[in-house]
């Protein structure tokens, strides 16, 4: 005859969540499998590529917050930084953001009904059609911009003035080396 004895905390199973490794344990799964893994070089790589996702998703959240995406968010600075008055045609746009006519266009459809740009004819050739930002557009962007500026000073802020410089210096050598092998993506550095 066997007797129910109370549940303990070791008895009850761990609740299943998503798993990530520590960087180091990562890299030490990594080398058990593929002993000729540089630990050094693969714990810089999976830092600068979990800074990166962690990174995109505060991104969004603060985008999240203005009721603007990302996608979205990309038109409004490639207008912003077309300069006043802050217009461009959707094949240009299209080419900046490296999308589909049809792709632009869609996203250019939305964001005319969110009002955050305007379209409309050129008058100076009717079968041009122009995108523009508008005040709210702008608004929006230059928010991001702030929340940005607070997060990313946060994030930097146990990295002095001097380590800063030697840091930005040496990724800039990282994605010039990786622009040089060939991986296609909008925003080359080439003006570093």
């Amino acid at each position: 005859m066997t007797t129910d004895k109370p549940a303990t905390t070791a008895d009850k199973p761990a609740p299943v969540t998503p798993l990530e490794f520590g960087i180091a344990e990562q890299v030490a799964l990594y080398q058990r499998e593929f002993p000729m893994v540089d630990p050094q070089v693969e714990t810089i790589v999976q830092t600068l590529n979990r800074v990166s996702r962690r990174m995109g998703v505060a991104y969004d959240r603060q985008l999240t917050v203005l009721g603007i995406t990302s996608a979205e968010w990309e038109v409004l600075k490639a207008l912003v930084v077309s300069g006043s008055p802050y217009r461009l045609g959707p094949g240009e746009l299209a080419k900046r953001l490296a999308l589909t006519p049809a792709a632009m266009t869609h996203r250019i459809d939305r964001m005319v009904a969110e009002g955050l740009v305007t379209r409309e004819r050129d008058e100076s050739n009717r079968v041009r059609v122009i995108i523009e930002l508008t005040e709210l557009g702008r608004d929006k962007w230059l928010e991001s911009m702030r929340m940005a500026a607070v997060f990313e000073e946060e994030l930097l802020q146990d990295i002095a003035g001097e380590e800063r410089a030697v840091l930005s210096g040496l990724l800039a050598r990282m994605l010039l080396r990786i622009e040089e092998s060939g991986p296609e993506a909008p925003g080359r550095s080439a003006n570093l």
